[in-house]
């Protein structure tokens, strides 16, 4: 039998780019949002601790369920093995998120 399928989740959230891991993805019920269980985390040596992963720990260890805008997705990948999860900064790049208002970082849209 095949294992379970691994999530690796990408999204926009408040400024940041998040990317973590999950056992289970799928449509919500609440109509425009992604529902994300199962939250997976690296077991990594005591000895080294990454910053960013502890912050994702820390935000989504007790979290059961988190509903995500289907408009702050990047994209969602179904991977062999749960990697690292990670936060960073969203300035710079190629991707942008989809502008919720006529601001945007604190700048209008159009001058």
């Amino acid at each position: 039998m095949a294992a379970d399928p691994i999530y690796r989740i990408t999204f926009f959230n408040q400024g940041q780019v998040y990317e973590i891991y999950a056992k289970h993805v799928f449509q919500s019920d609440l109509w425009g949002f992604l529902e994300v269980e199962e939250f997976l985390f690296g077991e990594r040596s005591q000895m080294i601790v990454d910053p960013a992963e502890e912050k994702l720990k820390n935000e989504f260890s007790a979290i059961k369920r988190s509903f995500i805008p289907m408009q702050s997705i990047v994209r969602i990948d179904e991977v062999e093995k749960e990697g690292a999860g990670k936060i960073t900064e969203a300035d710079g790049g190629n991707v942008r998120p989809f502008p919720f208002s006529s601001m945007v970082g604190g700048k209008p849209l159009a001058e």
